[in-house]
Formats: structure tokens, sequence, C-alpha cells
């Protein structure tokens, strides 16, 4: 099966394409410029990289957040039009499960951070099958997190973070795991990862009109809004 898949839920973003479950191209995306400008072209870019051509794709694959609200309208609506205009299957995968996918079997548990600003991190704590879900997604300062994590990762539990929350955090991860957390200052791209389960599992396929965004937290703008209109109504 031939999958394309994207991800914008950080500013680079990225596209792949996977074939029968090999990565046959993924390519990081410019950060310099919106996603807005940037889609379709980039997943034409991949296509035309890899030596396909659209009409060759046989699934589609999208993560679907948390990370960048506006990022996520912008991909999730790209990849529902292609797919619609081809009749084809979506994909959702959240953020979590594509950085998951690059840490399964190493540790105890896997801890999937998401930078979410304002001192806030997108989190959740999966067994090491990248899968498990041990915590549940979460929005909380770095130390919350942690103390809200107490029960599940014991005095003993090796724990692998992932991504650019946990890179950015890293100190207060390491003050209060100390050697217990091993923490990679890596983030790879993520659209491989997502069209490599989407050929692993396609049961998790479902109709373009059933994708919709994973925010863990509201938007921002919604929150802007409902404090005006409490400030007009006070």
């Amino acid at each position: 099966m031939l999958i394309l898949a994207l991800d914008t839920s950080s500013r680079d973003g990225s596209a792949a394409v996977v074939r029968d479950h090999a990565i046959a191209i993924e390519r990081a995306g410019d950060g310099s410029r919106t996603h807005t400008e940037r889609l379709p072209s980039e997943l034409m870019v991949v296509l035309r990289e890899a030596g396909v051509d659209l009409k060759d794709v046989e699934r589609f694959a999208v993560v679907v957040g948390p990370g960048s609200f506006t990022g996520l309208r912008v991909g999730i609506a790209t990849i529902q039009g292609l797919a619609l205009a081809r009749d084809l299957l979506v994909t959702p995968v959240s953020t979590f499960d594509a950085l998951a996918w690059h840490a399964r079997g190493e540790g105890d548990a896997i801890a999937a951070w998401v930078d979410a600003h304002r001192g806030e991190v997108f989190a959740t704590l999966l067994a090491a099958d990248g899968r498990t879900a041990l915590e549940p997604a979460s929005s909380l300062a770095p130390e919350a997190t942690l103390d809200a994590w107490h029960a599940s990762l014991g005095p003993h539990a090796r724990v692998r973070f992932v991504g650019d929350g946990a890179v950015r955090y890293r100190d207060a991860i390491s003050r209060r795991l100390g050697a217990r957390a091993e923490i990679d200052t890596q983030v790879p791209p993520s659209a491989a990862a997502a069209g490599r389960i989407a050929a692993a599992e396609p049961d998790r396929a479902v109709r373009p009109h059933a994708v919709v965004p994973c925010y863990v937290r509201r938007p921002d703008v919604e929150i802007v809004r409902d404090r005006r209109r409490a400030a007009a109504t006070s």
C-alpha cells in the first residue's frame, strides 16, 4: 500500500511517502513559512521525489495533534480535501503515537512531551510498546506533569522522554528523575512514523470527515473570545 503522510503539528512539520511499511521518502518542512503557504505543494514535492503520482496514493495519514492549533487545522483540511477528491480513507495519528513510534521497546515507559507554550507541556505516559496509555493526555507545567505521574512512574521505572517539550524542559526532568530519565535531544520528523502506523494498523483508517484535531487544551483563540465575552457582560 502506498501512503502519503503529513505532519503539521509543529512549525517545521514534515511529509512522507510510505510504501509497504518502508519509508520511500521523508522531508522536514520549511519552518520559515507557514503551513498555509507551503501546502499542498510540499506534498507534491515528496511524491515527485519518491517517483510516484497523487493518483498512485492508496491511503492518507495525518498527525492530528496535540501541537500547533493553526498548523493542525491546515494540515487536516489539506489531507481531507485530497482524500475526498480521491475517495480514500485517512488514518489519524496522534503526535504522541508518532513520537513514541521511534522509542518503542526501550525502557519501562515512554513519556511523550510536546511544547504547549505558556510554560506547559502536552504530555502522556505510555508503556514500552508505545501504544498502551499509562497516564492520560494532559496540559500542565512540567513539574505538575511529573507530580501527576508519581504513582505510575514508581521509584525505579526507567523512562524515555521524547518530543520538543522534553528537550525544552530536560533540566526539570533530570532534577526530578535523575539517571532514570533518558531524554532524546533530537526530535525526528513525524510524518513517516504516521505513515508506518497507518500501514501497520489499517483498521485505524476513517472517512475524511471523521478526522478531527486532538487539542488537549482549548485553543487560545477560544479562551480569549470567552474572556472578552465575560468582560463585556460583567
